[in-house]
């Protein structure tokens, strides 16, 4: 097995990933939110992501922003700056549309549009994609030929874990061809008890005590002897944001629990792991594999 990249020392770098968009476009608030309202709901994203890039120069960490390109238009000169910073620069499609949801034709037209937008404004190569919701599974075996087919290197839109709106649980854990020129590299997950559980952010790091995330990482370090995904939004560091009290309580609850503790959490997270970009940590060992 080819060994992962790791710093000084010996610790491995795992993938810390933000997936950039704004509280309104989530998936599971889009009955309230519909495209065309959202030119006019006052963004907070920017701000959002500017904490981010403060806390990952505090403490030293890389990591990739898979933006989407509705974001990269309206905000260029942050996507600018994540660029200068030296993060990867990656792709969360354009429209914030479920993959499962279109056509392969709609579904191509809306990832090579995210991926134009992106290359242009940060005047870098895209290499990787990220499916909003990990939207790529069983229902739409043809979506890693799509994502091929539109110039990427790497998709990372598979959650190998049963989940009411999502995930693969039968897929592999760690990074596995999915196309001549394609890998995809799965949100990372502990083998427990015969199941994939989840360790690798998202509601699951808001929900659960910090802990179970740290050990869940170190596990997967130490035991697999490979780099975890970590992954996470800006909006969930912004306990200040609308509460739409509409929804359902389930999804309010999913929302909104501990929005308050999660910059904390996140700021020792940084402090006890290694972090780097997607493109650092997996597609060289990758390359040198095959």
């Amino acid at each position: 097995m080819t060994t992962p990249m790791s710093r000084e020392g010996g610790s491995i770098v795992n993938a810390l990933t933000i997936d950039v968009e704004d509280y309104f476009q989530v998936s599971a608030l889009a009955p309230h939110f519909p495209k065309e309202s959202w030119n006019s709901t006052p963004c907070r994203v920017e701000r959002n992501v500017h904490r981010i890039l403060e806390l990952m120069h505090k403490h030293e960490a890389k990591g990739t922003f898979f933006t989407l390109g509705w974001i990269a238009e309206r905000y260029p000169k942050l996507v600018r700056l994540i660029a200068m910073e030296g993060h990867e620069i990656a792709s969360h499609g354009y429209g914030h549309q479920r993959a499962s949801e279109q056509t392969p034709e709609a579904f191509l037209a809306d990832i090579q549009l995210a991926k134009a937008v992106l290359e242009d404004i940060a005047d870098c190569e895209v290499k990787g994609y990220r499916a909003p919701s990990f939207s790529v599974g069983l229902s739409n075996p043809w979506a890693h030929g799509v994502i091929e087919a539109a110039g990427y290197t790497y998709s990372s839109s598979v959650y190998p874990v049963k989940h009411d709106h999502y995930g693969v649980p039968d897929a592999p854990r760690f990074p596995y061809p999915v196309g001549k020129a394609l890998v995809e590299i799965p949100i990372t997950t502990v083998r427990r008890l015969g199941r994939n559980w989840p360790v690798g952010g998202g509601g699951y790091f808001r929900l659960l005590p910090y802990p179970v995330s740290a050990w869940g990482i170190r596990k997967v370090n130490e035991e697999d002897r490979r780099p975890a995904i970590f992954y996470f939004h800006p909006w969930e560091i912004d306990p200040e944001q609308p509460v739409v009290k509409e929804a359902s309580a389930k999804t309010r609850f999913r929302h909104y629990v501990n929005l308050e503790h999660t910059e904390a959490r996140l700021a020792r997270l940084l402090q006890d792991f290694s972090w780097g970009r997607m493109d650092e940590v997996f597609l060289p060992a990758l390359q040198t594999s095959v």
